[in-house]
């Protein structure tokens, strides 16, 4: 299940730095993944997608509620991906510095220019780093590209990961807004 913590903060970072370019909605947004530049990465996805669609019910959602409390719901996706739907609040998107409070990542720059931001990130828990460019298409719809460096069983793993959002509604439903750590 390490993977699955990866993905969540990867995810997360993902989402939130998104969330910073304050021109987006608040509301219900699902965002898309897809792993790439790593095969055993994207065998580990499918193996871990398979693990999840295997569990006993009682196991799904105990791990489903462990995710729901960050705020996030998991989804399909496809082949080495993956489909979150995460609830950001007005407050959040208003922030801007939810990157930079959002579990154990920082942000280490964000550069806005146009329709166009450029981050970068590390994270401690999982260790990892990245830098990305996000294009917003509209305040209902984004772009993404990262790249990802992380180590694992003590060698360096690079992935690009690639990745779209989308606003779906105002109303989060049972989603809760993720929420940064108390100080």
């Amino acid at each position: 299940m390490k993977l699955l913590s990866y993905l969540a903060a990867a995810t997360l970072t993902l989402a939130t730095a998104a969330a910073g370019a304050q021109t987006l909605k608040p509301g219900l947004w699902e965002i898309t993944q897809k792993m790439g530049s790593n095969p055993q990465m994207d065998q580990a996805m499918a193996q871990m997608q398979q693990q999840m669609a295997s569990m006993p019910p009682a196991q799904r959602k105990q791990m489903e509620e462990m995710m729901a409390k960050q705020g996030v719901q998991m989804g399909g996706g496809g082949p080495g991906g993956a489909s979150v739907k995460v609830c950001m609040s007005k407050e959040m998107v208003e922030r801007n510095d939810i990157a930079a409070n959002q579990g154990d990542c920082k942000t280490t720059s964000q550069q806005r220019s146009g329709n166009t931001m450029k981050m970068a990130y590390t994270c401690t828990k999982p260790p990892s780093s990245g830098e990305g460019e996000f294009t917003f298409v509209s305040a209902e719809a984004y772009r993404s590209k990262m790249t990802v460096s992380s180590m694992a069983q003590g060698k360096l793993e690079k992935m690009t990961i690639e990745g779209s959002g989308k606003w779906l509604g105002a109303d989060c439903g049972a989603i809760k807004p993720m929420e940064p750590p108390k100080k």
